[in-house]
């Protein structure tokens, strides 16, 4: 079967649509850290699919308005800002940026599998090196569902592709969270067969995003390169 890589980035900006500006008037440092976007996810993610000819869907809207990454009946799917506005006005902001985020990656996987081709799904996020004092342990995360033996080959293979590419790289699988845990892949992986559908949710430290141009261009290219030749060589 023939495979098509997919790109995601659920967090790739801080952006706060001006018709839900005002419920943000004091977030101005929060929205500006991590807990506004992913610093380093949406440039990775275009220089993937750059490189590998691979169609990018990405956000860059806030998930302080609403977290992508997050199922509707997830409690965290809301921020402390949105999580308690007017059901009308949730409802307005899951119709115009959660529902079609969605809708478009779904699309997608539904065409390749019509032509019987599998999509492999890598979705770009990045990682605070410290949170709640704990200090990560991890350059990069693979993240899986254990259930599925197609993910769990495709990221032990690229795992073992990094580490080889570079021995100092602290790669881990399913951390610094666990791939099974409620995200934008748990109703694809419901919706579709693995013969049809691998997701992947690629983690970076942003101690690498924010290390310098050498050490993230080497990690970036490293990246990159592996994930090319694995994209070549998967069954």
């Amino acid at each position: 079967m023939d495979n098509q890589l997919l790109v995601s980035c659920e967090h790739g900006g801080n952006r706060i649509p001006g018709a839900y500006l005002s419920l943000f008037d004091e977030w101005s440092a929060i929205l500006n850290s991590h807990r506004g976007h992913d610093p380093g996810a949406l440039t990775l993610a275009r220089e993937l699919g750059k490189a590998c000819h691979a169609p990018v869907i990405a956000s860059t809207v806030s998930r302080l308005l609403i977290d992508l990454n997050r199922s509707l009946t997830n409690r965290d799917v809301w921020s402390d800002v949105t999580r308690g506005q007017p059901e009308a006005v949730r409802k307005s902001i899951v119709r115009r940026y959660y529902s079609p985020y969605r809708r478009r990656i779904k699309k997608l996987v539904s065409a390749a599998a019509v032509q019987e081709k599998r999509t492999i799904h890598v979705a770009c996020h990045s990682f605070t090196p410290t949170l709640k004092g704990k200090t990560r342990t991890a350059d990069i995360g693979i993240l899986y569902d254990p259930a599925r033996k197609g993910e769990v080959a495709f990221a032990a293979q690229w795992k073992q592709a990094l580490e080889k590419k570079n021995p100092q790289l602290r790669v881990r699988r399913n951390y610094p969270y666990q791939g099974k845990n409620d995200g934008l892949m748990t109703p694809l992986r419901q919706c579709f067969s693995p013969d049809h559908y691998l997701g992947i949710e690629l983690e970076i430290n942003q101690s690498w995003v924010f290390s310098g141009p050498g050490h993230w261009d080497r990690m970036r290219d490293g990246i990159i390169q592996t994930l090319q030749q694995l994209l070549a060589s998967f069954p």
